[in-house]
């Protein structure tokens, strides 16, 4: 071997050494399953720390600091991103406050609404609504900048999957005296009842068409979110408004029917957790003497 062929192969080594180091530096801190969402960019030098967690649907609690204000419960598409530093590009991390303010003015500039935002900085809430469809985002940050998370929410009602026949209402009705009405849909805080409750409540009517002498109350429920005297009006109210639709569109005799609001009175779940509030907000059918 020449003295050419020598250097050239120690220079192949060299590089192949360096570059099998550069690719383990990287894989280290390669992204986990998932992809940035399309509202945002990352942070520059940071990378997915964890598998992106996302549901079909799925009620998330987004803290609001407001005077008057209260925290608010958004349901819909739910996407989580963990994000974490890669300490391996030698570069000064940014604090928790600057990984926040990019966000607030990254939305901003796409018209977003700024609810809430930690007095510390270290996170925010954020609220986005565009073509008649609403998002909602928040991200909280270490402190140190080693790390963040970003969630977001696209607002939409649950596809019901699962409607309570006449049958199944009956049967409950006879087994406990009580039974859920699944597939009855309220916007948060308001009590209309949305077009989407329709597939429900026509069971309802079956039900009472082919039980005549039926008569009952329909009870609507709350989670524990705001005060108890709001939950309870919430819940009158629209325990009252599905009676309400029964009653005037769907042509029960309003003889039949009473309507009832517990509040937050009678969970059925912990209101701890975002399923458990989930669950305990419903409309169910009492059977009345």
């Amino acid at each position: 071997m020449n003295a050419v062929r020598v250097v050239r192969w120690c220079l192949l080594c060299a590089l192949s050494i360096v570059m099998l180091q550069t690719t383990a530096a990287f894989a280290v801190h390669a992204d986990m399953k998932g992809k940035d969402p399309a509202l945002f960019s990352r942070m520059p030098n940071y990378y997915l720390s964890a598998d992106v967690e996302t549901a079909a649907f799925k009620a998330h609690t987004f803290p609001i600091f407001k005077p008057g204000m209260e925290n608010v419960v958004v349901e819909g598409r739910y996407s989580e991103y963990t994000y974490g530093f890669d300490e391996s590009t030698k570069t000064e991390r940014p604090s928790g406050l600057q990984i926040v303010r990019n966000y607030l003015n990254a939305a901003l500039r796409v018209g977003g609404q700024i609810m809430s935002v930690d007095s510390h900085g270290r996170w925010a809430t954020m609220r986005f609504v565009k073509d008649g469809k609403e998002t909602w985002a928040f991200v909280n940050a270490h402190d140190g900048g080693e790390g963040y998370k970003l969630i977001i929410v696209d607002k939409q009602a649950m596809q019901q999957d699962v409607t309570a026949d006449a049958a199944a209402l009956d049967s409950g009705l006879g087994a406990l005296g009580h039974v859920e009405v699944p597939g009855i849909f309220f916007d948060f805080g308001k009590a209309d009842v949305k077009p989407e409750s329709d597939a429900a409540l026509k069971e309802v009517v079956k039900l009472l068409q082919t039980k005549p002498a039926l008569t009952l109350w329909v009870v609507g429920h709350t989670d524990y979110v705001g005060t108890p005297d709001a939950n309870l009006a919430l819940s009158n109210a629209r325990a009252a408004a599905v009676v309400k639709v029964l009653t005037q569109r769907m042509g029960i005799d309003a003889k039949r029917l009473s309507s009832f609001g517990a509040g937050s009175y009678a969970p059925v779940a912990s209101n701890k957790t975002d399923d458990g509030r989930a669950k305990n907000r419903r409309v169910e059918l009492v059977e009345r003497p």
